[in-house]
């Protein structure tokens, strides 16, 4: 019995166990493979191609509880036929993490450009203790100096500490581009914001939408800016890549997410995504308004909860990221303040 909150609906109100597998329409499984992390799982597609075997999306993360819950899934549910072919929508580990072992195991490798790339290049930088530039990020963006001083001798998280080595060889999607897969014919759309060059497949033959990480409903993707590109503007390649979907999206698609439960509604869900983000960027604005503050500090206008060592460093890169769209649009300066970090005044 499907159930509906927020507005959107919800075919199936419970996932499959970790292993097993729904069928949501015709030579479509829907499983689910764990995460390590409070969000505890990723969607993961798989998709009949027949005599071929099967097409794979977003195979999980590289830690042995992935990999048993998807060993369980193709020997179960996918009937022990191969996967001829694994198609990643962004380069993410929680996406990516297992497709280099499928390579190892014959399937080819389907992504974007932009998506392989990083992958390549994150899985091959290994780093015992963060770099110099990350830490001048961390200090720039206004980290508390108990959790800088802890973090800059630790060990980083480290994209190869939960991905699969990559082998050379992949093949390009882009935006327009068809494929065929399921005994449907898809048309690749890019989205921006979350991960560039984030791919999503919608169907020519029917209401299917694979999402990825660029259409949940009920969690917001991450919009994040690093040391790699500390002046990125994330949440304006996010708002102008809803915008771009919605002439697209119709309340009879049937959209496959990377996370939580698979749904429909999706010219609402855009809508929703797009205000979430203006809001906070309102409330932003009014907090910019009281008294320069760096971006740590900004963190009760755009979370309005608590922020925690775990989520900490996911809530200052969101929190730059916004302060940056805001920069961009020439609503706010920054000076550098006496211990190093940016402080923000709207003008």
């Amino acid at each position: 019995m499907s159930t509906q909150r927020g507005g959107l609906r919800y075919p199936w109100p419970e996932p499959p166990a970790f292993g097993d597998a729904i069928k949501v329409a015709p030579g479509v499984l829907w499983a689910r493979l764990p995460l390590p992390m409070a969000l505890d799982h990723v969607n993961c597609f798989a998709f009949d191609d027949g005599e071929a075997g099967w097409t794979l999306v977003d195979p999980g993360i590289d830690t042995p509880a992935c990999r048993a819950a998807l060993d369980a899934l193709i020997a179960g549910p996918m009937g022990g036929r191969p996967v001829w072919r694994v198609l990643v929508t962004h380069y993410h580990p929680d996406h990516i993490g297992l497709a280099g072992l499928l390579q190892a195991r014959g399937a080819e490798l389907w992504t974007t450009r932009t998506s392989w790339l990083f992958a390549r290049m994150l899985v091959l930088d290994d780093q015992p203790v963060p770099r110099p530039e990350t830490l001048e990020f961390w200090r720039a963006a206004g980290m508390t100096p108990e959790l800088f001083e802890k973090r800059r001798a630790a060990r980083p998280f480290n994209f190869a500490d939960c991905v699969h080595p990559l082998p050379l060889g992949y093949r390009r999607i882009d935006e327009g581009h068809e494929i065929a897969m399921g005994g449907r014919r898809w048309q690749v759309r890019i989205g921006h914001g979350h991960a560039p060059d984030h791919a999503t497949l919608w169907s020519l033959d029917d209401d299917l939408i694979v999402g990825g990480d660029q259409l949940l409903p009920s969690i917001s993707a991450n919009l994040g800016v690093y040391a790699t590109e500390p002046l990125a503007d994330p949440v304006a390649d996010w708002l102008d890549s809803c915008r771009a979907f919605q002439p697209l999206a119709d309340d009879r698609h049937l959209v496959l997410p990377g996370h939580k439960l698979p749904f429909t509604g999706l010219p609402l869900r855009l809508r929703q995504m797009i205000e979430n983000h203006e809001g906070a960027l309102n409330r932003l604005r009014g907090m910019l308004a009281e008294a320069p503050r760096s971006a740590t500090e900004c963190f009760p206008a755009l979370f309005k909860r608590s922020i925690g060592e775990r989520e900490y460093g996911l809530a200052l890169d969101e929190s730059v990221a916004h302060l940056n769209h805001l920069w961009h649009k020439g609503e706010v300066t920054r000076e550098r303040r006496p211990d190093g970090a940016w402080g923000w005044s709207l003008k």
